[in-house]
């Protein structure tokens, strides 16, 4: 991580988009939104609040509107993170663009001020403070955070001058021009944030910074080749847990060391067990002798059987895998029973509550 080029005395607003359903991580999702999912032991939110903490955000207001109420449960007003925290709540969804607007109505900068405008499933290694020094240096109305990628097609596509001014902002093309893409961290000034039409649904992506660029506005591109994951998949998810608990990405609110894997409250691990690759052992959880966890989130409370194997998959709260069952890329529901050797992989998805009796199930791809 690169060092700061701004004082340290430097104290910044961000906004934090934390609205989406998190369709994508469902059963996960059903009853927690995305950002509050147990992630390498603290709840998801906990790593980008200490990251943006360390790089001089002071305060950070809450864009919300699924299941908002829980966000302010799990954070309240921020002082027991060093932050003031505020909640600003959409009635009904108004896009990327609509909900900075929305929140800014709680920011107390001025116009000229720069505003950090964070996406609650980011993993991001990058340096926030120096994106921001950049901004201000270069008297730009939006910056954005840039990395590259294997596939753009997915994301939103950014080719930029030598310079680093965005010539164009290609939201999910079929034909990408570059394999830049839009890394979901932002510096606004606050008055550009302020022209975005209130009450209304906006997308920044496909009308913001294409405006700003058919205007001829300065929106320059912040690329680096630092760490970055979206978790918005079972897959990444696990992943990016698991990338947390190794130590590959720093964050100041993991609850103890980086190693092989993290061991909660409670949890208890028989010494004939093999557990490694960044697992999570939850509060309460129990791996019995014989089981071989690799690279997983185990929920708190859950129990993994003799003999059974799981390897980057989520078990969720009080779930229990049988003896024998094998799990491979799999998401477990809360409360779920996985039975004897029953064997599931390639993305399957157990729903809360559901129960697998013995050799029911191979390789399904959701129950």
């Amino acid at each position: 991580m690169r060092k700061s080029c701004l004082p340290e005395s430097a104290h910044y607003e961000a906004i934090l988009l934390v609205g989406g359903q998190g369709t994508r991580l469902r059963p996960l999702t059903l009853f927690t939104p995305k950002p509050l999912l147990p992630t390498a032991g603290v709840p998801f939110l906990a790593h980008q609040l200490a990251k943006a903490r360390s790089f001089g955000v002071r305060r950070i207001v809450f864009a919300t509107s699924y299941r908002a109420s829980m966000f302010a449960d799990a954070f309240g007003d921020g002082s027991s993170l060093g932050l003031d925290i505020v909640y600003m709540t959409e009635e009904t969804p108004l896009g990327t663009g609509g909900a900075i607007r929305n929140a800014a109505e709680a920011l107390t900068c001025g116009p000229d001020a720069p505003v950090l405008v964070l996406n609650g499933d980011i993993l991001s290694g990058h340096d926030i403070a120096d994106q921001i020094r950049v901004h201000v240096e270069r008297g730009a109305s939006a910056t954005l955070h840039l990395t590259e990628v294997d596939d753009p097609s997915r994301f939103g596509c950014v080719p930029t001058s030598p310079d680093g001014r965005v010539t164009a902002f290609l939201e999910k093309t079929p034909n990408p021009v570059t394999n830049r893409i839009n890394a979901g961290c932002y510096v606004f000034q606050r008055s550009v944030i302020d022209s975005i039409p209130a009450g209304q649904v906006v997308s920044v992506e496909r009308e913001t910074f294409p405006g700003l660029i058919e205007a001829g506005e300065l929106v320059l591109g912040y690329s680096d080749a630092s760490y970055w994951l979206d978790v918005g998949t079972p897959a990444a998810f696990v992943r990016g847990s698991a990338d947390l608990v190794l130590g590959k990405l720093e964050s100041h609110a993991l609850p103890g060391p980086v190693g092989e894997f993290l061991l909660l409250d409670g949890a208890t691990v028989s010494p004939e067990a093999k557990v490694g690759g960044g697992t999570v052992v939850g509060a309460g959880v129990s791996v019995e002798a014989g089981a071989s966890v690799q690279g997983s989130v185990l929920g708190d409370g859950a129990v993994v059987e003799p003999g059974a194997t799981v390897v980057d998959s989520i078990v969720g709260t009080g779930a229990r895998i049988a003896t024998g069952a094998v799990l491979r890329d799999v998401v477990v529901g809360d409360g779920a029973v996985i039975g004897p050797g029953n064997e599931l992989a390639a993305g399957a998805r157990v729903w809360p509550g559901v129960t697998l009796r013995e050799c029911s199930v191979r390789f399904s791809s959701d129950v």
